[in-house]
């Protein structure tokens, strides 16, 4: 059986109880950073074998986890915070769990972009999560002429390094649209600066960017919405 365990994105009373069950009860946790995981299960008081499961040994480590789960034994799928699956290799193992008949649930807590969409104040109803943006200007700007326009909600995670590059090529491809930026999520010193993409530019070229950043974007029909 395949678990897929949601952990919490900065807060760790985010935990819910069926998360702590399931790690207590599954015969191996898959992590994306051993070392994270094993301080969450040290701070919950549980001792588990893990296996690395990330990007770059997704296809040898996937095939190991797979023949373990067909020989009976249950595993826990957790990311570094938040819903495993989301801007992570989780989804291949799901596919691989299901092409060998091997039954996936989900004990579901935490994402980071739905918080960042509902605390930006722009439209929730229909939006177009899009992950991380490439690191290259090229590559990310044309990421965003992908979207200009998509009448939706955009929702990017950004790094604290790129974030005010990104900015620049969001303003210069999309132009100056209603937005909002979220900062570590949960954790004590949560911020979200909303505005115009060249007021928060301007704004947070006064920070000092740390954590890890949400960047929700107006859609082009709302931001020519009087």
């Amino acid at each position: 059986m395949l678990y897929l365990v949601a952990t919490p994105i900065g807060n760790l009373d985010d935990i819910t109880l069926r998360a702590i069950e399931t790690l207590r009860d599954v015969d191996l946790v898959a992590s994306e950073d051993t070392r994270k995981t094993g301080r969450l299960l040290k701070h919950l008081g549980l001792q588990k074998p893990q296996i690395s499961f990330h990007e770059h040994n997704k296809e040898a480590a996937g095939e190991r986890l797979i023949e373990r789960m067909a020989a009976g034994e249950s595993v826990a799928l957790v990311t570094n915070a938040g819903t495993p699956g989301i801007a992570d290799p989780g989804f291949t193992l799901v596919r691989r769990a299901y092409a060998h008949d091997i039954p996936v649930t989900m004990i579901p807590g935490p994402t980071a972009f739905v918080m960042a969409l509902v605390l930006s104040g722009l439209p929730v109803h229909s939006f177009t999560f899009r992950g991380f943006t490439p690191r290259k200007a090229g590559a990310r700007r044309a990421y965003y002429e992908a979207d200009a326009e998509s009448p939706y909600t955009l929702i990017y995670y950004e790094s604290p390094h790129r974030l005010l590059r990104s900015l620049d090529d969001a303003l210069s491809v999309l132009g100056d649209r209603p937005a909002a930026v979220a900062n570590d999520l949960t954790k004590l010193y949560e911020r979200v600066w909303r505005g115009m993409l060249s007021e928060l530019r301007a704004e947070l070229s006064e920070e000092t960017l740390r954590g890890e950043f949400v960047l929700v974007i107006a859609g082009r029909e709302a931001q020519e919405t009087p």
